[in-house]
């Protein structure tokens, strides 16, 4: 079964650590993924640039509204995703536990609806 996991964290943490943090951030991330690849589960993964960069689009009485610049509300925003594929919940959830961003922000994990 396929799930998505969306890591959401403090963008302002992210984007004030030194180089030495990201740098370390980013290994822990590359190591994470190699795992996933190599469990042969991983069907997709990227960040997202920062929520300042969002768009949102809305329809309301047949006209269209678009808002430009930041639209958060909450202090952890969704920085990025990893697709996967396992046979169950507790194995999504167990991946989720091991992404880096569980120690730093969320890990929302959600079964995908496939069309």
């Amino acid at each position: 079964m396929q799930y998505m996991l969306m890591i959401y964290n403090n963008e302002a943490d992210f984007l004030s650590a030194s180089q030495a943090q990201i740098g370390e951030t980013m290994a822990a991330y590359g190591a994470y993924t190699q795992a996933l690849q190599q469990a042969g589960i991983l069907l997709a993964s990227d960040r997202l640039k920062p929520v300042a960069t969002a768009t949102v689009v809305r329809i309301a009485d047949g006209k269209t509204n678009v808002l430009n610049g930041p639209y958060a509300d909450t202090k952890e925003q969704l920085g990025g995703f990893y697709m996967i594929d396992v046979p169950d919940l507790d194995a999504a959830l167990s991946w989720a536990a091991r992404c880096p961003g569980a120690s730093r922000g969320a890990i929302e994990v959600r079964p995908v609806w496939t069309m």
